[in-house]
Order: C-alpha cells, then sequence, then structure tokens
C-alpha cells in the first residue's frame, strides 16, 4: 500500500478485514498572541519565560519574565488598543486552517485531515492542540510551522513543545523560505502594492523580517540565512531595476541584533529620497507587528521623512497561492512519514549551521 494511502489493516475471522482510515492531524504553528487587554501580561511573561528566548536557568528565568512583562504592559496594551484591544493572530489563523482543510482535501482523496492551530505563547496553547488532536481520532500528525524561515526561537520551540504534549507519529516540515507558491505570494503582494499606489518608477523593496540577536546567529541558527533564501527567491520574481534590501525590526534589550533596522532603512530611503514599498517577508498573517509597527510606526517616520511613498505589501493570510504553498507541504510530508524535512524534502541549510531542524549537517 503506498505512503500517500496509510491506512492500516487487521484480520478477524476468515474473509473478513476491517480497516481503519488514516486520520492526519494538520498542526500548525505559530507565536500567537493576546485576545483581551487582560491577556497581553500572561502573554508577555509567557513569551519571555521560554528559555528559547530567555536562555537564563531558573528561577532567574522566572523572575526576568515576571519584570519584562510588567514593564512592557502598558505600551503593548497601547498597542494591541490599536487593534481593537487584541491580537487578530487566531482568526488569521483559523482563516488558513479552513482554507488548508479545503484545499488538502482537493488533493489527497483517501486521508481524512483536520487542521489545528497551535499557539506558542497564547490560547490555543500546543497542549490544547495536541489534546484537541487526540480528542478528534489522529492517527499521527504533520507538524507545519507557519514560520517559513526555521529559527530556534520559533520552530524549535514549538517542535520541542509539541513533544512534550503528544506522542503522536508525526512528520515535520521545518522550513519553507524558498519555495515557489511562497515566493510568489509575495511578489503577487508587492506588484499589487504597488499597481495600488499608482506604479512609481523604481521603487525600493524593503524586505522586513522580525530581528534576533547576532548571538543567536552566531551559535549556529540558520534564520538569517534562510531570510537571506526567500529574499532571493521573491527578487527574481520582480522588475529586474527594482533596488532590493533585507532590514529586521522589533528589536528589544540591550543586546546587539541582525541589521541593518527597518528603522534604519527607512531613514536611508528618506536620505536618497526614495520611495518605499515595504514587505514583511517572515510574516504570515497580519498581527502587531505588521499592522502597528509597519503601518503606524514606521509610516509616521516615512511621513517625517517626506519619502516620496511609503506602501505596505499585506502579508500572506489565506491568499490562494499561499494556501497552496501549505499543501504543497503537507503533501511532501505525507509521503515521508516520521521525518523532519525542509521544501525540498532534504536539508538546505549550508553545514555551517549546526542549529538546523536536520542537525549539523554532517
Amino acid at each position: 500500500m503506498s505512503a500517500m494511502a496509510l491506512e492500516t489493516e487487521t484480520e478477524d475471522g476468515p474473509g473478513l478485514r476491517i480497516m481503519t482510515a488514516r486520520r492526519v492531524a494538520i498542526i500548525l504553528f505559530n507565536l500567537g498572541g493576546p485576545d483581551t487587554q487582560e491577556a497581553v501580561r500572561p502573554f508577555l511573561f509567557n513569551l519571555f519565560n521560554d528559555k528559547a528566548i530567555i536562555g537564563a536557568p531558573q528561577p532567574v528565568r522566572f523572575l526576568l519574565a515576571q519584570l519584562i512583562s510588567r514593564s512592557r504592559e502598558k505600551l503593548a496594551k497601547a498597542n494591541y488598543a490599536l487593534m481593537g484591544g487584541g491580537s487578530p493572530i487566531l482568526p488569521e489563523t483559523v482563516k488558513q486552517a479552513d482554507a488548508l482543510d479545503a484545499e488538502i482535501a482537493k488533493r489527497v482523496s483517501n486521508v481524512t485531515f483536520k487542521c489545528f492551530p497551535a499557539m506558542r505563547y497564547w490560547k490555543p496553547f500546543v497542549k490544547d492542540a495536541a489534546k484537541a488532536a487526540r480528542a478528534w481520532g489522529a492517527t499521527d500528525a504533520i507538524l507545519l510551522p507557519l514560520y517559513p524561515q526555521f529559527s530556534t526561537t520559533t520552530t524549535a520551540s514549538s517542535l520541542s513543545e509539541w513533544k512534550r504534549h503528544s506522542d503522536l507519529p508525526c512528520s515535520t516540515m521545518c522550513c519553507y523560505p524558498a519555495g515557489a507558491a511562497f515566493a510568489q505570494v509575495h511578489a503577487d503582494a508587492i506588484l499589487e502594492a504597488w499597481r495600488q499606489a499608482g506604479s512609481p518608477a523604481k521603487p525600493r523593496v524593503l524586505f522586513s523580517a522580525h530581528g534576533l540577536p547576532q548571538r543567536v546567529i552566531d551559535s549556529g541558527d540558520p534564520y538569517q540565512w534562510q531570510v537571506e533564501q526567500s529574499v532571493a527567491a521573491v527578487r527574481r520574481l520582480l522588475p529586474a531595476d527594482w533596488e532590493i534590501r533585507i532590514c529586521y525590526q522589533s528589536r528589544v534589550g540591550p543586546l546587539k541584533w541582525i541589521g541593518p533596522s527597518t528603522e534604519e532603512e527607512i531613514e536611508a530611503a528618506g536620505h536618497d529620497k526614495a520611495g518605499v514599498i515595504i514587505s514583511p517577508i517572515a510574516f504570515v498573517s497580519e498581527h502587531v507587528e505588521t499592522l502597528v509597527e509597519l503601518d503606524i510606526e514606521y509610516a509616521q517616520l516615512a511621513r517625517s521623512l517626506a519619502l516620496p511613498f511609503y506602501v505596505r505589501a499585506p502579508a500572506p493570510g489565506a491568499a490562494p497561492r499561499f494556501i497552496d504553498a501549505l499543501a504543497e507541504q503537507v503533501e511532501r510530508a505525507l509521503s515521508a512519514p516520521g521525518k523532519v524535512q525542509a521544501e525540498n524534502g532534504g536539508r538546505i541549510c549550508p553545514a555551517q549551521f549546526g542549529l538546523c531542524a536536520q542537525g549539523s549537517g554532517r
């Protein structure tokens, strides 16, 4: 029987065969976000109490998480208030889950699928998704992070949490930074934003990704390299005379972070009198970093610098091409049960990135 079917068969007496169909839970990992103002501080605490974010041992990490969540609560509440009081990331993920359920059902007819959002720092938590998948009767799971680029601070943290709460057999798609459908959905969004802005000549495209401390990258995390692969894939789909730059947002704390920062690139555009289209290359749904940082804070900076234009391309959301990209990953995972793989079916990271999901590469 093919790996795509993977049904289990048992026999109970002559000529009687009982078939148990495969039921695959697709676990969609994401960061999560507070759904109310009251949830802001506990969300922040959960974030900073993750050892993948702050590596200090307990109880030091617990105390630091308490301190940071209290000190950042007021500003964070104000930002979430700008979006109606809470984050839209869960409703966005539910839309993606519903669309993926429908798309994968069209592609694979002999397996039953159901998507389960699994948020790392707010409800529904990873443990909630694991419990729901079991209650649904899942025979196995496909772990599909909604982080296209792998990092120890995002995907690895979610995968580790899943292992704590589920013993379901599973296949894992660790990353898909440069897949054709993923690149096309970003290119489509950028080109449409450009057309909506009146098709200004030679825009400067800023690909903005969430930043990380430099020490994380220096330790062998492949995130920055994978962001660069994403940008290279999208760049091939844009006009050749457009200027392309990569930048990083959301820096916090005193550590050195990878750069240049998005703010620095907007300031450089102001100096050069260049109009900007900004693309959230590492984000797949709208949330505080797109709706507040990019749309309000950086837009205000662009106006103060008199940029000729400042246009923001939307995150992929439930765009059909992005759902296609996710469905491709599900199909690939189905064909390789029990494995951890990237978008091409194998390892994509150079060997120097020892924290790649697939190990040292040796």
